[in-house]
């Protein structure tokens, strides 16, 4: 963006912040639809230039860059996505209404480095505008997303970052809709990054429209602007989940005025809340310290845990915050967090968290990799502006114990017993999310996923111990046998214990009543699964 718009987002910021985003109970339970591109299952990772370099983005530092991720860890670490900000294209159109790559700036196009960066294993993001004109006053999309769309396409760009400056006050939904569809006609798996700074609630639409949405106004490399954006973005965890995340901006980590500390606490907060993971600084010149950051593979685990949760507040007093995230495997992850100037000892337990069950439990330091045991307190001393991050094992809780929706992610829509039946043997299907009892399954240590409760508890089965493919997934009453247990996987998947089939979406369809059944697991957004 530019500098004066740079501003105007800031204003607007500052006005939200001190109107108060509502903030949702750590209960709340809001059955969120997905844009099925089946892209984005875990947060995306990667880097994006504006942070660092405003304007003067080129083909050579985005070479640089992606070379840099290539070999210095970050790739290995996860990190995908080499992103063009702003600033990347001429001020007009071409003869035929196309967008120009500026030749100064690029001159081998945005294909040529495109082409480079996919030759190293990673993908290419670029920019545009929900508006007439881009931030920094280039042509916007706006009336002309199919040309563009097509356009991007062509040119192989796996992800589109999307802004919101001169929108002429056209609503936001159908403005970011039409680049949705346009997105979804070119045939090509663009993964749609929504940045209108958190105006419109968009939270509570942008599931059904991108894969990520900003929840505030643009991030500045310090700690207060970190702390603000990060108390606006903890209190939405109902509404992320695999496919569509919160977005609280991109990181400041090695930016600015960001001490090591703070650096680590931006990380480690953006991790809990299942954020992106969008680098924003020199990648070539990041120094050792900054690399040993962006690339701790135990704080991003956290962050790409399959279950796809959003940490919650546990507790907040006094600057001194607990969060905590429940992962796939059943370990939770907890972060305290110290707002204040000063050294603060931060406590919770174990129960707090969601955890039981266990005399003790096994607490590994994220940060350092130390590993100590605890009957259920758990609790440090945390320096000024920082977080210690545990990853609690043990018991009961976290990924098992889960209880909610089963999102199929391709379909947008829920795993559910047709017409809330209780009689052994129906087969499951797939329908628009409501909610509903017959659609709320219940993860067991046993493997199992269940429905209902009391006598009318039946069990999610592979029909007739069926280990073939087109074996139907039926209920049926739980009985603890093979054909029960059901393996959530990293990918999304989720497999038949017995035979390693995928739970399919008969057909790829997406219509209400589809059934669902065991197939060859094939890597497909019809087999792509979220509880919660």
């Amino acid at each position: 963006m530019s500098m004066i718009n740079r501003a105007l987002v800031c204003a607007f910021a500052i006005a939200l912040f001190c109107a108060g985003v509502p903030l949702l109970s750590l209960g709340a339970a809001r059955p969120a639809a997905a844009l099925g591109n089946g892209l984005a299952l875990t947060p995306q990772m990667g880097f994006n230039d504006w942070n660092a370099y405003g304007c003067n983005v080129s083909e050579a530092l985005i070479k640089s860059t992606a070379q840099a991720m290539h070999t210095n860890g970050m790739q290995a670490a996860g990190y995908s996505y080499v992103n063009i900000d702003d600033c990347w294209m001429t001020h007009n159109r071409d003869s035929g209404g196309h967008l120009v790559p500026d030749p100064a700036k690029f001159p081998d196009g945005i294909k040529g480095t495109a082409d480079y960066v996919h030759s190293l294993g990673l993908k290419l993001g670029i920019y545009e505008d929900a508006g007439t004109a881009t931030c920094a006053g280039y042509p916007g999309s706006l009336g002309h997303e199919s040309t563009d769309a097509q356009t991007f396409a062509s040119w192989g760009v796996d992800y589109l970052k999307y802004d919101n400056c001169n929108n002429n006050g056209v609503s936001a939904r159908s403005r970011y809709t039409a680049m949705r569809d346009a997105l979804a006609a070119t045939g090509r798996p663009i993964l749609y990054s929504l940045c209108n700074w958190g105006q419109d609630n968009v939270w509570t639409w942008g599931a059904d429209v991108g894969n990520s949405w900003r929840t505030t106004g643009d991030i500045s490399a310090n700690f207060d602007s970190m702390l603000s954006i990060f108390h606006s973005n903890v209190g939405l965890a109902s509404y992320a989940g695999p496919g569509h995340w919160n977005d609280p901006d991109m990181l400041e980590v090695g930016n600015g005025s960001m001490t090591a500390t703070e650096s680590r606490s931006e990380f480690s907060l953006w991790a809990e809340m299942a954020a992106p993971l969008i680098a924003g600084t020199n990648i070539p010149s990041a120094s050792a310290e900054t690399l040993s950051t962006l690339t701790n593979s135990r704080v991003i685990a956290v962050d790409q845990d399959p279950l796809g949760k959003q940490g919650t507040l546990v507790s907040s007093s006094g600057g001194r915050d607990v969060l905590a995230k429940p992962l796939a495997n059943g370990d939770v992850s907890v972060a305290l967090f110290n707002e204040t100037g000063s050294t603060a000892t931060i406590s919770t337990t174990a129960a707090a968290i969601g955890k039981t069950g266990a005399s003790t439990y096994t607490l590994t330091d994220l940060w350092s990799g130390a590993t100590s045991t605890t009957s259920g307190t758990i609790s440090a001393s945390v320096p000024a502006h920082g977080t210690v991050m545990y990853r609690v094992a043990g018991g009961t809780g976290g990924g098992t114990g889960v209880t909610g929706a089963l999102h199929a992610v391709g379909a947008g829509k829920c795993l559910e017993v047709p017409g809330a039946s209780t009689t052994p043997g129906t087969q499951t299907q797939i329908r628009d999310c409501t909610g509903a009892a017959n659609q709320t399954w219940s993860r067991t240590d046993s493997r199992e996923l269940a429905v209902y409760s009391g006598s009318s508890r039946l069990c999610l089965d592979a029909s007739g111990q069926g280990t073939s493919p087109g074996t139907k997934v039926i209920t049926w009453t739980c009985n603890g046998q093979a054909n029960q247990q059901w393996n959530v996987n990293a990918n999304g998947t989720v497999t038949s214990a017995p035979s390693g089939l995928c739970l399919d979406v008969t057909g790829a369809a997406t219509a209400n009543g589809t059934p669902v059944e065991l197939w060859t697991c094939n890597g497909g957004s019809h087999q792509q699964w979220s509880l919660g």
